[in-house]
């Protein structure tokens, strides 16, 4: 069983043109998966319109993990995502992470806490928007 991580993961769901958002999140989300962001729950539905969301106004971007931990089914990250949007502003956000493992190895569970480090006040929410 191959595992995914929070950066192909991430490609796959801003950053590669051309891949449709059910395939990237087939290949990297459980059908039960679930996500808090900054304390707010979203169900899979919820988190795919979050990521349609971001398709309509993330030109380009970049992932650069800091820290990366996997034991069992659990997965931690600390990671920085730089995204140009569609108007040329920058947002970085460094994000803590902590995940749980479907047993195919698609993430089942993610927390996630997020400190804004670049960008409009208008984008804070940007890890939740929908």
């Amino acid at each position: 069983m191959t595992r995914t991580d929070i950066t192909t993961a991430l490609t796959d769901l801003l950053l590669t043109p051309g891949l449709s958002l059910d395939d990237a999140a087939e290949r990297h989300f459980a059908p039960d998966y679930r996500q808090r962001t900054d304390g707010e729950w979203a169900d899979r539905t919820e988190f795919l319109a979050h990521i349609a969301h971001l398709r309509t106004i993330v030109a380009t971007g970049t992932v650069e993990v800091h820290d990366e931990l996997a034991n069992g089914d659990h997965y931690a990250d600390r990671h920085t995502m730089t995204i140009t949007k569609n108007d040329n502003t920058t947002v970085r956000m460094e994000v803590y992470l902590f995940a749980e493992y479907a047993p195919d190895g698609r993430f089942r569970r993610i927390e996630e806490t997020t400190l804004m480090l670049e960008g409009n006040h208008a984008d804070r929410n940007l890890g939740s928007a929908r």
